[in-house]
């Protein structure tokens, strides 16, 4: 195995609510799907340094320290380089639809502003992008103030304030500021006329005020503010402002353990992803996201038959989730191969997606808009599907790429679809058989507390007649089907902590689950963990277990998928799942830590 020239963790995230870049500690941008999320990259250095595609920008100082930071409230970044001999720093976003509508500029781009800070400093700066996924090299040539690269589907134009040099497969520039000297450089569609100094000071200073305007109703005031704000941009950089879908990561194939072939794209909404997202959003009081995302959904399931309401996962525009494609040209990240792209999971059966989906529902119902009739339809078109095929095996919340089993979480998501339904259809006084409805949903209960046991110790366990455990299991008192006190689930959790964590990582599962190699730890279930711990009133190790889950962060408190036995960042970047739960773990603990403070907003 390689070592990888720049690695998952060394990357801050830029968007504009429509597409996103990675951002390099050494101001390589090495990651960008254009013109939007799931479109083809036209950066992916990161996936295969030298033939990927990116976007440099090298100072010439001896050994610098390099520095990443946000502009305070925004995602903004800042990359800083420092030397004896001098600094700079790269300023690096992608104005929103908002900021650019302000600015009075239409076009989308990716703006990079350089400023010398101290001393002189010369830079190189290269950009050479690689069209659909790095399968074509753009044509190169000179236009009216900068250069335009152009593809056989795609055409872009980069402009710049100082001379650019096109060459066959790039362009470049070479140019020398001194203190409180700038150069900008704005990549966009072909449709983008030449910017001037005023415009480009004027879309950054919009953005800016946007991303501050967007933070700003955020009604959380409570502990780690600064770390869950950090959480809730990156959230929302997974949103289309278009569309209202949501992302679930924002890269595809990053491996989740080095050479094994767990690879993956994640540039797709799943509806249990999104809906976790949902409930972050409002905890935090950004409703216009939950009912944004709720209107996406409703037209998908009022796109569907009755025979199958949902889909688990949909691109972005709503449409069908695209089958899975191996790119055997590039060498993957860390040569982790093969690179994927589309989601062969899609056409998986996973029947925890309606209890996330109904929860998040029932939730926007109490704190945002009430439900529609057609609303309430699509919820009783869904309902009837459960009812029906509750008690079936399936894939599981983990996607196993094995034969379907009968999954405790998928069961617990089943009754948490009929308990959410019943529960909303009571508080507006909506039609519906109330009867038959709390028949399946104590019958599915009954199920869990039956079958789902561990045959000599009681507590729960993965599968029906098993008994390995999962940490799917921790949102059993998340979801409240279970008392964060009763004795059994204490049992189940002292099992976890024994079975699935090693000192702050805690792992999905131990069994096999039809693939080669071994994952590293989730990062989504170390917070759940800690959630747990702290609902089960054992508040000193929550802590410490929150304290452990925030240092595998990055260094801009980026969380990744996953982390491997050193603490280092695998799988996916940034991930939603991750954000989301350290969200809800913060926000619970921060409530028990401070009983007198009592939030509008309450789970």
């Amino acid at each position: 195995m390689v070592e990888q020239l720049r690695t998952i963790g060394d990357h801050g995230i830029i968007g504009d609510l429509e597409t996103a870049a990675l951002v390099a500690r050494d101001g390589t941008i090495d990651y960008l799907c254009w013109p939007a999320l799931d479109s083809p990259s036209i950066f992916a250095d990161l996936l295969n340094s030298g033939k990927g595609g990116a976007f440099e920008i090298k100072p010439e100082l001896d050994n610098p320290r390099h520095f990443q930071l946000y502009v305070p409230d925004t995602n903004v970044l800042v990359t800083r380089f420092m030397a004896k001999s001098g600094s700079a720093e790269v300023l690096d976003l992608m104005p929103q639809p908002e900021a650019r509508m302000r600015a009075g500029r239409c076009a989308r781009s990716l703006i990079r502003r350089i400023t010398v800070t101290s001393g002189k400093v010369t830079f190189t700066v290269r950009c050479a992008p690689r069209f659909d996924y790095a399968r074509e090299i753009p044509e190169v040539a000179a236009i009216e103030g900068g250069v335009s690269f152009q593809g056989e589907d795609l055409s872009l134009c980069l402009f710049a304030s100082v001379p650019l040099e096109p060459n066959s497969e790039d362009a470049s520039a070479r140019l020398t500021l001194s203190k409180g000297e700038s150069a900008w450089f704005v990549l966009g569609d072909d449709t983008m006329t030449p910017p001037d100094d005023a415009l480009v000071s004027s879309l950054i200073e919009e953005a800016i005020n946007a991303w501050r305007s967007w933070q700003g109703k955020s009604t959380y005031k409570g502990r780690w503010r600064e770390q869950v704000l950090r959480s809730a941009l990156t959230l929302k950089l997974l949103t289309s402002a278009r569309y209202g879908s949501i992302a679930a990561a924002a890269t595809f194939s990053l491996p989740e353990a080095l050479g094994a072939g767990r690879n993956w794209d994640y540039r797709a909404t799943w509806i249990r992803d999104a809906s976790f997202t949902v409930y972050a959003f409002m905890r935090l009081g950004f409703v216009e996201e939950a009912e944004h995302f709720n209107r996406w959904v409703s037209e998908r399931v009022g796109n569907c038959d009755r025979s199958s309401p949902l889909r688990i996962m949909y691109a972005l525009d709503g449409s069908a989730m695209a089958d899975e494609r191996e790119l055997s040209h590039l060498a993957g990240y860390a040569e982790s191969q093969p690179v994927r792209i589309g989601n062969a999971a899609h056409a998986q059966t996973q029947l925890d997606i309606f209890g996330e989906l109904l929860d998040s529902v029932y939730l926007s119902n109490k704190y945002g808009s009430a439900i529609s009739h057609d609303g309430w339809e699509h919820v009783r078109t869904i309902i009837d599907h459960v009812v029906e095929h509750w008690h079936e095996p399936d894939a599981g919340i983990w996607e196993m790429r094995s034969k379907p089993r009968h999954f405790l979480h998928s069961r617990l998501m089943c009754w948490v679809a009929l308990d959410r339904a019943i529960r909303l259809a009571r508080k507006r006084s909506l039609a519906a058989p109330l009867v038959a409805w709390t028949e399946t949903r104590d019958a599915i209960a009954g199920d869990i507390w039956d079958n789902f046991r561990h045959p000599e110790h009681g507590y729960f366990v993965q599968e029906r007649g098993g008994t390995e455990l999962d940490a799917a299991l921790l949102m059993m008192p998340l979801v409240r089907f279970v008392s964060s006190s009763d004795p059994i689930w204490l049992k189940t959790l002292d099992a976890i902590g024994e079975q699935l964590c090693d000192d702050g990582l805690v792992y999905r599962y131990r069994g096999a689950d039809g693939l080669e190699g071994e994952e590293g730890a989730f990062t989504t279930c170390t917070f759940w963990y800690a959630e747990c711990l702290a609902r089960a009133g054992r508040l000193e190790e929550a802590q410490m277990n929150l304290a452990k889950g925030l240092a595998y962060a990055n260094h801009l408190g980026l969380f990744a998928e996953e982390v491997d036995v050193r603490g280092l960042p695998l799988g996916n970047f940034p991930q939603a799942l991750s954000h989301l739960a350290f969200i809800s773990a913060a926000y619970f603990l921060d409530r028990r830590l401070d009983p007198t403070h009592r939030p509008s907003w309450q789970p």
